[in-house]
């Protein structure tokens, strides 16, 4: 698959979850961007940037922390979630916002034109994420601070793990540099940051039941995984899901999960 493809391909999964997307009374997004916008350090004033910005999670973050002296912008592949979005913020009547429809893994930003930028749950996506954080480096001034957020363990059953033996193997790559903290560093110093840092923070995550489970992974970029999966087979997803989550089930009959989160830190020299 050609880059361009993939990329078409990951802007229709997420228009296609517009409107769930972050909406169906689980916390995530939200929580995540919030505390990774407060590692960054963002302050009134500065230009800032999220890569990725989907419904705005971080984005409304940036802009509060920049104030209206400052100015966020916020670009996203997913021409449905940049129209929600400018919805979003005309709704909260922010002035200092922007947001276009643009490739993250191939900005066309002024180079030198923020102080910060984010991007949360976005590189792993990407198909060349050593070039894009190239492409982000560029984007900074010197001194200016990136962001990220990744999973700190993906492959747990209740995210990933369920889904594997219902794709083929190469679905599921053999190693890649955000199975570690040491890795994704490495993978933000090789291009050209200084400064990497990791830290990582515990999220609790409440779900009602099985269909609650369910809505969930189908309202973000997991449902990429779902429309691979034959319909005649999600019964089975479904059931498997039952046998992950078991052990997280509490009194009242929901499940609680606590799912560790990496945010990797960064600054241009």
């Amino acid at each position: 698959m050609s880059v361009a493809q993939r990329s078409a391909q990951v802007a229709a999964v997420f228009d296609r979850v517009v409107e769930e997307y972050d909406n169906v009374g689980v916390p995530w997004f939200t929580p995540i961007a919030e505390r990774l916008v407060r590692e960054t350090g963002a302050r009134p004033g500065e230009r800032a940037l999220d890569l990725g910005c989907g419904r705005g999670a971080a984005l409304f973050a940036l802009a509060d922390a920049v104030g209206p002296q400052g100015r966020a912008t916020g670009i996203d592949l997913s021409s449905g979630m940049v129209a929600a979005t400018r919805q979003d913020a005309a709704a909260r009547g922010l002035g200092n916002v922007d947001v276009a429809v643009m490739d993250a893994g191939a900005p066309e930003l002024p180079t030198g034109g923020y102080d910060v930028a984010v991007a949360s749950f976005v590189v792993f996506f990407l198909p060349a994420p050593g070039r894009a954080l190239r492409a982000w480096r560029e984007l900074l001034v010197p001194g200016g601070r990136l962001g990220l957020s990744t999973f700190s363990d993906h492959s747990s059953g209740w995210l990933d793990g369920v889904f594997r033996p219902f794709l083929p193997p190469r679905a599921f790559s053999a190693a890649s540099p955000f199975d570690s903290d040491e890795g994704v560093e490495r993978l933000v110093t090789s291009a050209g940051f200084t400064a990497a840092r990791t830290t990582t923070f515990e999220l609790d995550v409440l779900l009602r039941d099985l269909d609650h489970w369910q809505q969930w992974s189908r309202s973000h970029g997991q449902r990429a995984t779902w429309d691979r999966i034959p319909v005649e087979q999600h019964d089975r997803v479904r059931a498997a899901a039952g046998e992950f989550l078991e052990p997280y089930r509490t009194a009242d009959g929901h499940y609680r999960i606590t799912q560790p989160i990496r945010l990797t830190l960064a600054e241009r020299p």
